[in-house]
């Protein structure tokens, strides 16, 4: 089952997400132009967002942050997340991050 915002990757799986920091609280949007639009109540400095990002996809997940990585858009809105864990599957993603979005 393939989806456009998130793909397998040899041990885990890649998604596209696209941050809105500084909201009141961190929260999942839903789908925008192939992303997964995530509000975050933490401000873009100094990796803040960052770091809360990959807090919050591993909470959500179940898995380490250790296994949360942003390969690529350090400095950007829209970023590119890896999350290595055979745990984690396209269905398992998609199960655990879209229904707070509908």
């Amino acid at each position: 089952m393939s989806r456009p915002w998130c793909s397998e990757i040899a041990g885990g799986v890649r998604l596209a997400v696209q941050l809105m920091p500084n909201a009141k609280k961190t929260e999942v949007v839903g789908l925008l132009d192939d992303m997964l639009k995530i509000r975050l109540h933490a401000a873009p400095v100094e990796g803040k967002a960052n770091d809360a990002l990959i807090r919050f996809l591993a909470e959500q997940l179940g898995v380490a942050r250790s296994t949360v990585v942003i390969t690529h858009g350090h400095q950007n809105k829209r970023k590119i997340v890896e999350i290595q864990s055979q745990r984690v599957s396209l269905e398992s993603l998609a199960a655990a991050l879209l229904p707070a979005a509908l």
